[in-house]
């Protein structure tokens, strides 16, 4: 009993559907409510006349028996051709002759063929391929055969022809033709084809077609290509509503129904989208009512249009614009955690350093991309009174990147108080950038100021090495021999060199960033020379006294190397070598 149950409710049409059908059911009586009432008013205002006896057979009239053939041709709308069937003693045809044609054919050829290029009348019948001889290499023959033979009306068919002209070039002929046999003769009728083939092949191109459903004797008709864009057999019939609303998604049905209620029950046009569910096409319908005058609708009109590209199109775009709003709004959270991140990792410089013989400062540039970056740098007294001075750049770009530079800064800040020298800080740094995971490298300058010596001793772990300013000149300082090594985080514990570098009254240091200088187009070794040369050209004026005129030099240099797009964050830190003589602070 449930199994019985379960295959009817399987076999009822969708909600959908139904609902639909109940719409159109509700409009037919609307329409045989309104037929039945148009006819019991028009019995009474044309009562039938009682019946005079004789013979109630539908004979044709003497006065329509009594209409000359002409007079029928020329009453015909389509232009068109009366052809005589020449046969044998045995029947079979031998020709076609022409015999005469209608008006609406000689305001065709008015229209269509020149003058010169028309045949002359004979006045007679006359052998109908020898008025067209490029018309018997057509369908014509085969249509004209055909239709004297009983295969009934032939066409509307496409043909193609030529009229020669007097100098040698020919006129283009173009109709749809249909033959139809009329007693003894057979009428040849034609329209301009190339106008409709243009509206199919349009039509076909833009995957459109229209259909129309008679509510009052549930018939329809459509386009040639209604099939095609439906998806259906060639020889399909045309779909009634119900049909095609099952054809389509839930959704689909939905929207159908809603279109032609609005159809039915407030009488302007409406559209939607349908998907098809067996070829997942999507077809813009738009549909519109066919009323009696002052009755109901009785019949609804629908164009219909493949418009599956243009709805995945926007489908992707739409899919597109919402994941770029997430990843904008990923960026703007990791910018505002890594810059929280970074406010925490690159304070203002601690104390007062001219003490020690220094004055510093930085200037960091964010890449234009994720805003954040890997750059790092520490300026800090020890107190051993002497001053921790390191600059580094973390692989990559983002979160992933601040989080490693702020592990790095931050052990170098602790490691740095065991009071050991530069180049075991930079093994214990290498050590610490090694245990956090085979992506973790990083660059760095780790350098330690000794005021009561005016040395500077450093190590360059895979970075570029510091810029020297001295008395206007800018050269990259040399490293001892043996002293370079590779960057943090590839061989453990590796042994790094210090290299050491007596500074001068006024001496300017620079240690800076790969970002500020690597350009695509250019190698390391041009990008370092231009560097200097900026650096050279920033001083020329002269640098000004005092940690806000270095700002300003270390500004103007930044300035002349980045650009408003750079793919890189970049850091510049300065410091100024302030007494010719050792300082002992303390």
């Amino acid at each position: 009993m449930a199994a019985r149950e379960k295959s009817e409710q399987d076999a009822r049409p969708p909600v959908g559907v139904r609902a639909l059908e109940e719409l159109l059911a509700s409009q037919r009586r609307r329409i045989g409510w309104y037929t039945a009432r148009a006819d019991h008013r028009a019995r009474e205002a044309f009562p039938t006349p009682p019946a005079e006896g004789g013979d109630d057979r539908s004979d044709v009239p003497a006065e329509v028996a009594a209409i000359a053939t002409r007079d029928l041709l020329d009453a015909l709308p389509m232009a068109a051709l009366l052809v005589r069937v020449v046969c044998d003693d045995e029947g079979r045809i031998v020709d076609y002759h022409y015999v005469t044609q209608n008006e609406a054919a000689v305001r065709y050829a008015d229209a269509v063929i020149p003058r010169e290029a028309r045949p002359p009348s004979a006045g007679r019948p006359v052998p109908l391929f020898d008025r067209f001889p490029s018309m018997a290499d057509t369908a014509v023959p085969r249509m004209l055969r055909d239709a004297f033979g009983g295969g009934g009306p032939q066409g509307p068919e496409p043909v193609e022809w030529y009229l020669p002209l007097p100098d040698g070039q020919a006129v283009r002929i173009h109709n749809e033709l249909t033959v139809t046999r009329c007693g003894e003769h057979l009428l040849l009728c034609w329209e301009r084809g190339h106008r409709t083939l243009l509206a199919r092949a349009a039509q076909q191109l833009a995957q459109v077609c229209w259909a129309e459903w008679n509510l009052g004797d549930d018939s329809a008709q459509g386009s040639e290509g209604l099939q095609h864009v439906l998806g259906l057999a060639d020889d399909a019939p045309v779909p009634s509503l119900p049909r095609l609303a099952a054809m389509t998604d839930t959704a689909g049905q939905d929207r159908l129904c809603q279109v032609l209620y609005d159809v039915f029950e407030h009488h302007r046009r409406a559209a939607c989208d349908l998907r098809l569910e067996a070829s997942g096409q999507v077809l813009s319908c738009v549909a519109e009512p066919v009323r009696l005058p002052g009755g109901p609708v009785w019949s609804v009109r629908a164009v219909m249009m493949d418009v599956t590209g243009d709805r995945r199109a926007r489908e992707r775009a739409a899919l597109a614009e919402r994941d770029a709003q997430a990843q904008r709004a990923q960026v703007h959270a990791l910018a505002d955690i890594s810059g929280a991140l970074r406010d925490a990792v690159l304070p203002h410089f601690e104390g007062e350093l001219s003490p020690f013989g220094l004055e510093a400062a930085a200037v960091y540039r964010p890449d234009s991309g994720s805003g954040v970056g890997g750059d790092w740098f520490k300026v800090r007294v020890l107190p051993s009174d002497r001053v921790l001075i390191a600059l580094g750049d973390a692989r990559g770009h983002g979160l992933q990147a601040v989080t490693l530079m702020a592990k790095l800064r931050y052990a170098l800040a602790g490691l740095s108080f065991t009071g050991r020298k530069v180049e075991q800080l930079t093994t214990w740094l290498n050590n610490v950038a090694c245990d956090d995971g085979r992506e973790s490298t990083a660059t760095a300058v780790i350098a330690r100021y000794h005021p009561e010596r005016c040395l500077l001793r450093w190590t360059c772990a895979g970075h570029p090495r510091p810029v020297l300013l001295r008395g206007g000149e800018a050269r990259v300082l040399d490293e001892a021999p043996g002293t370079g090594g590779p960057p943090l985080g590839v061989v453990p514990d590796l042994r790094y060199r210090a290299t050491e570098t007596t500074l001068r009254e006024d001496d300017i240091v620079l240690l800076y960033s790969d970002g500020l200088v690597e350009r695509r187009t250019h190698d390391a070794d041009a990008d370092t020379a231009r560097l200097v040369e900026e650096v050279r050209r920033a001083a020329e004026p002269g640098v000004g006294a005092g940690p806000a005129g270095l700002e300003e030099f270390a500004q103007d240099v930044v300035r002349a190397l980045t650009g408003p797009h750079q793919t890189d964050d970049a850091t510049l830190l300065v410091f100024r070598h302030l007494h010719g003589e050792p300082v002992r602070p303390r």
